[in-house]
């Protein structure tokens, strides 16, 4: 099998180098980008099973490029580098799609276990638990394979891989409690605040797509979780 390929966007030129060259040791493909803006001509000119971004640099930041990677690909994974450890930084990482983080400085051996985990956990990522993939709810109807959410006759719906998840876990548990734990640690693999609050965010978008039908609701259960409700 093929090495995997990492785009590293780093605009230390030293700590970028030293990074590279320890992930190619640890047999991984790796292309080093100097800044945002040659991070996101290297993507749109290559494949990549995996994405490190650093947060703070010139002419396009981490959270930009993290932006319009996922404008193109919604699932391939992005690991930010951030040298803050502020929780609104993390969070707003976690909002435009980041898998994990890593404060610098770091331990390069954790960096790799990250790795190794996300690109393990995306290639088991099969969905056992229930078979279906057609979900009527109200007057939307999911199509969890194609990820298409469309709203009676009207224009499909894209919905992004843990969008799609998520309100499928919901539709399973259509009118019942879908434990917040649950969803946790199935799409996120982690329960801890900021994955919390990561679930969260998707939570509202998914309401702000239900919202055309009056008679679909998800309300939350405090301290429990969610409850898909078509009335």
């Amino acid at each position: 099998m093929s090495n995997k390929k990492i785009l590293l966007v780093e605009d230390d030129p030293n700590f970028g180098t030293v990074l590279k060259d320890y992930l190619s040791l640890n047999d991984y493909e790796v292309s080093h980008a100097k800044d945002g803006l040659d991070g996101l001509i290297m993507f749109k000119n290559d494949e990549f099973d995996l994405c490190i971004l650093d947060v703070m640099m010139p002419r396009k930041d981490g959270f930009s490029l993290a932006k319009d990677i996922r404008a193109t690909n919604t699932d391939v994974p992005i690991i930010f580098l951030t040298a803050k450890t502020m929780k609104e930084d993390v969070l707003k990482g976690y909002e435009v799609g980041a898998d994990d983080y890593l404060n610098k400085p770091f331990d390069s051996e954790v960096l790799l276990y990250k790795i190794k985990a996300i690109l393990q956990r995306k290639e088991l990522d099969v969905d056992t638990d229930d078979e279906r993939h057609e979900f009527q709810i109200g007057n939307f109807h999911l199509n969890s394979k194609l990820r298409h959410l469309t709203y009676k006759d009207q224009e499909t719906r894209k919905l992004s891989p843990k969008e799609n998840k998520l309100l499928k876990l919901l539709a399973i548990h259509l009118n019942d409690l879908m434990p917040r734990e649950l969803a946790l640690t199935k799409i996120w693999r982690d329960d801890n605040y900021f994955t919390s609050r990561s679930m969260d965010v998707y939570i509202a978008k998914l309401r702000k797509y239900l919202k055309e039908d009056e008679n679909v609701e998800i309300i939350n259960i405090h301290g429990e979780g969610f409850r898909l409700i078509v009335g």
